[in-house]
């Protein structure tokens, strides 16, 4: 080690603290490598207990220079996520936040909504953390704003308009009936509405609602009218106050003994789009700062769009090349501020009340869920409260496309990132007792070979001839059951009974659970968690299923030139009907590939019959032929 300190460059970049074994314990970055590696060992630094317990365990530490303290900070953010080190502060956060796009750059555009922004050319809103807010963003637009929300190409061709313009929603610009510039002006309301310019949209608003009245066009005044009010409703409901509008992103922090929270309120031009909480079990000891500067880098390294300024209460450390960094990732400038008065310091107040609220939900929910765990022990005569628990369930459709799901109850609820699934192998028909034989096999022998820990709780979705076929996998993969192992339990209605009974190895009758209670609650929420994740994958794979066509066996057509001829065509029957060159119109497509799925789907039918034709053959031919190409 006085070697490794003796020779660290005096250049920016990254430093790595291993133990004896190898394994990552920290990642850092320094502007100068030499001065801040060296001050964790020097006699008398003040270090918190956690980062004194860290320095002790360090047994080599590897350093990488870069060319800027900016690249240093990039490649940090990558390390940790690669190495996910023990004394890191880990955003444990793996959402993709919705965001709604609209294609301003297209002829016709639409509103859709994505996981990614890009940049493309196109304008999004968001994020919506709370997917029912987006969604009612949408109903909104689309029942006051007649903008298509289809995903038909838009060519002003089309024979018809659909439902939605009978309905009043679309002018029906796929058949011609509304211009471009007509449309350009309905999209111009729309980015009002989403961008907070409610004064400049209603007085649009109004204006026109005064030429119809004027015009003696009373019913589309009084639609006018009435579309007024509603935007304006909504648009209060939403407003608060912002210093100088913009996309402003505001954090605040909460801490409670070990427990830290940290709040970001979403603004975007003076409406509150959404809010996210993030809670650390054991984070007791890290400086604010360094907590905020940690979260910045993780949560804005790509699944986020960076907003034009971050209100933070303290000083965030290395702010500048943090600046750098955010201003890059936005392709514009962004600003850390830390507001000291006015609307800044008011919404950095709002943002820190609702960490403690957050704070204070989560930490009940904690005393909740080990009050439920407890009460499960005693139910189930178990030695200890488990701690952890995972849940089986089978899924099928008369024996077709059998799967499994496993889901993971850990503390005080689920923890989705343990969720399994599984195609099963063995089943030959709607057999749930040897699905779950291998299921259960799959599972166990896997995590005996690997050596990882155990749960404390098995729960079965089934009667005493699933627990059966677990038992006797478990016993098969070399796993022991209670005491020395897992307890194993059933979860089925008996014939004729209204509520769950628990079944137990060993135990003849099984034990009904109490309407209601905190035990009762907790199996049944695994349970119908373990059902959901099974029917969700069973679901996904009956689509995939159902989405083959004769265009798969077509050469040189994937599913991005699939989806595209169905989108355009509607249909399989459709692109049979097409005529060559509109195939070859479509988007993705180019001539070869159009004459590839010509060719296939016009694959012309084998001769019945080569005797000699008579009159009466030659008609028949004809209008076999004649079918044929109908």
């Amino acid at each position: 080690m006085r070697e490794i300190l003796r020779n660290l460059p005096d250049q920016p970049g990254v430093y790595l603290m291993k133990d004896q074994g190898g394994a990552v314990l920290y990642v850092g970055k320094a502007k100068s490598l030499r001065n801040r590696v060296r001050s964790y060992f020097q006699k008398g630094a003040s270090h918190t207990p956690k980062t004194r317990i860290m320095v002790r365990k360090v047994r080599d530490i590897q350093t990488i220079v870069t060319a800027s303290e900016v690249e240093a900070l990039v490649l940090e953010n990558n390390l940790i996520k690669r190495h996910r080190p023990q004394y890191n502060i880990m955003l444990r956060d793996d959402k993709n936040y919705p965001y709604i796009r609209l294609g301003v750059h297209e002829d016709f555009p639409r509103l859709t909504v994505v996981r990614k922004a890009k940049r493309d050319g196109a304008r999004y809103y968001g994020p919506y953390v709370g997917a029912g807010a987006m969604r009612q963003t949408l109903r909104v637009i689309h029942s006051h704003f007649p903008l298509a929300d289809c995903d038909i190409v838009i060519d002003g061709t089309s024979d018809r308009p659909c439902l939605q313009y009978q309905i009043g929603r679309c002018k029906a610009p796929c058949t011609g009936f509304q211009s471009k510039a007509d449309y350009a002006e309905t999209v111009r309301e729309v980015r009002m509405f989403l961008e907070g310019r409610d004064r400049e949209l209603t007085a649009t608003l109004r204006a026109r609602m005064e030429a119809a009245s004027e015009a003696l066009e009373f019913e589309r005044a009084a639609r006018l009218r009435d579309q007024i009010r509603h935007i304006e409703a909504t648009l209060t409901r939403q407003r608060i106050t912002t210093p100088g509008g913009g996309e402003v992103d505001v954090f605040g922090l909460a801490r409670v003994g070990e427990w830290l929270s940290l709040q970001v309120l979403f603004v975007r031009e003076g409406s509150l789009v959404g809010s996210r909480a993030f809670v650390w079990e054991d984070q007791a000891e890290s400086d604010d700062g360094e907590v905020y500067r940690a979260f910045i880098q993780q949560f804005y390294d790509g699944s986020v769009p960076v907003p034009a300024r971050l209100l933070c209460p303290t000083p965030v450390p290395e702010a500048d090349a943090l600046e750098v960094w955010l201003s890059d990732q936005r392709g514009k400038k962004c600003a850390l501020e830390t507001p000291a008065r006015g609307r800044g310091l008011a919404l950095l107040q709002l943002a820190g009340v609702n960490a403690h609220k957050s704070l204070e939900e989560r930490m009940e929910a904690e005393r909740a869920g080990e009050r439920g765990l407890v009460a499960l022990q005693r139910t189930l005569h178990l030695h200890a409260p488990p701690h952890r628990i995972e849940g089986f369930d089978i899924s099928h459709i008369q024996g077709e496309l059998t799967v499994a799901s496993m889901v993971v109850w850990e503390g005080s609820g689920p923890k989705k990132a343990d969720y399994r699934h599984f195609r099963i192998q063995s089943a030959d028909g709607p057999d749930d007792f040897k699905s779950m034989h291998e299921v259960v096999t799959r599972r166990y022998r896997r995590l005996v070979e690997e050596g990882k820990p155990l749960p404390d709780l098995i729960l079965i979705d089934g009667g005493r001839g699933q627990l059966s076929m677990a038992l006797k996998a478990l016993a098969e993969a070399g796993v022991p059951t209670a005491p020395e192992g897992p307890h194993v339990i059933g979860l089925a209605k008996e014939r004729g009974e209204k509520f769950e009974r628990v079944f137990r190895p060993g135990i003849k009758n099984a034990s009904p659970l109490k309407p209601g209670a905190p035990a009762t609650r907790i199996l049944q929420q695994i349970r119908d968690e373990a059902h959901r994740f099974a029917i969700t994958y069973h679901r996904k794979l009956r689509s995939l299923r159902i989405q083959d066509s004769e265009l798969d066996a077509v050469p040189g057509i994937g599913k991005g030139r699939k989806m595209s001829l169905l989108k355009t065509f509607g249909s399989v029957e459709g692109v049979k009907k097409a005529t060559l060159e509109e195939i070859t119109a479509a988007p993705r497509m180019n001539r070869a590939a159009a004459e590839a799925v010509f060719n296939s789907l016009h694959e012309a039918a084998p001769e019945v019959d080569s005797a000699p034709e008579t009159g009466e053959t030659k008609k028949a031919g004809r209008m076999v032929l004649t079918r044929m190409k109908k």
